[in-house]
């Protein structure tokens, strides 16, 4: 139903636990190059347990080639600055739901590139820099899902 993308992904523990939800939410995980680990990574495996093995994964060299490959129906970024809040959008079977990186987040390149929709955000305290990875994924996966009852889900 949706996308899961993961731009320049940087800490394995944060992969595997995205890659467990995906599998348990039928979303395929999309991961762009270059990435802050090996795939086959103890840590990664750790956090993923035996989901890989139902897991979709698909890596992309580049942004573009993700989109090459796929041609979503709307790119929807997650930042910090983003202008509308999670929960205020109507989310589309075939969305492609775009995380940046552990470090930085999307940056400014991948934000403002034709190809990206509109940019999201997910309020926190003033205080706050960011969410972790895969909390910030769960949110806005489970938000999306449940926008269309779940379907498939038990």
């Amino acid at each position: 139903m949706f996308d899961v993308v993961l731009y320049q992904p940087e800490i394995p523990p944060n992969t595997g636990n995205i890659m467990r939800l995906c599998a348990n939410t039928g979303t395929v995980l999309h991961l762009i190059h270059p990435l802050g680990f090996d795939l086959e990574d103890t840590k990664l495996r750790r956090a993923g347990l035996d989901y890989r093995e139902w897991a979709d994964v698909r890596e992309h060299e580049s942004i573009e080639a993700f989109v090459e490959a796929v041609d979503p129906a709307r790119v929807i970024a997650f930042t910090r600055d983003g202008e509308n809040r999670y929960s205020d959008v109507d989310y589309q079977p075939g969305d492609a739901l775009l995380f940046g990186p552990e470090s930085n987040g999307l940056p400014d390149e991948v934000l403002k590139h034709p190809l990206v929709d509109r940019r999201v955000r997910i309020p926190m305290l003033p205080r706050s820099r960011s969410l972790n990875l895969s909390n910030a994924v769960a949110v806005v996966l489970f938000e999306a899902w449940k926008r269309h009852d779940f379907a498939g889900g038990i």
